[in-house]
């Protein structure tokens, strides 16, 4: 199966993936590649939106059976996949697919789907994606702040995967979003 509408947008936490991919929404008509995971869903959140839900069981069924096309563990202890019914689903509908994955994600899909192009979203700063995980949840404690910056800086350690790596400054969304569209239209996605 060759991805030829779908491109991967990815980086750490506090990066501002959803935020692009939300204004992307702006120029093209977006399809999401929808993640399995085995988090628990947080309030709002249903099956689907904005992931598959399933438990740890049915996760290593699937991984077993072959249907989990990439999948990892992440810092939270938790999986995370994408099956190819999936990839399937999303390389078929008109318009373009976006696929946000973390590193991992993003070097056994490359491996997979050599022709896919890949777009690492960064802050300007470790610090700025630390006051923007912080400012999403004034609940959240230091140990999982500590533990998303430290699975950041082994993030950091993999850029050579991405094709692109486009930074995405304090106060400027919209300019990242242009740059991402200069970077799909360069790449013929739109």
């Amino acid at each position: 199966m060759a991805l030829s509408n779908i491109v991967i947008i990815s980086g750490p936490s506090g990066a501002g993936e959803d935020s692009v991919i939300e204004g992307l929404r702006k120029y093209a008509t977006i399809n999401r590649v929808i993640t399995t995971s085995t988090r628990a869903p947080r309030p709002g959140e249903s099956d689907g939106n904005p992931y598959y839900f399933v438990s740890h069981k049915e996760f290593e069924r699937r991984i077993a059976e072959g249907a989990m096309i990439e999948w990892a563990r992440q810092y939270n202890d938790e999986l995370y996949g994408v099956t190819q019914a999936e990839l399937e689903r999303v390389n078929a509908l008109p318009g373009l697919g976006v696929w946000k994955l973390e590193y991992q994600g993003v070097i056994s899909a490359r491996k997979l789907f050599p022709e896919i192009r890949s777009i690492l979203l960064m802050a300007e700063s470790i610090e700025v994606l630390e006051q923007r995980i912080r400012s999403r949840d004034v609940n959240v404690d230091d140990a999982f702040v500590q533990n998303r910056m430290q699975y950041t800086q082994e993030w950091l350690k993999h850029t050579d995967a991405y094709d692109y790596t486009v930074i995405n400054k304090q106060g400027a969304l919209h300019e990242t979003i242009l740059q991402v569209v200069d970077i799909l239209r360069k790449e013929q996605y739109l």
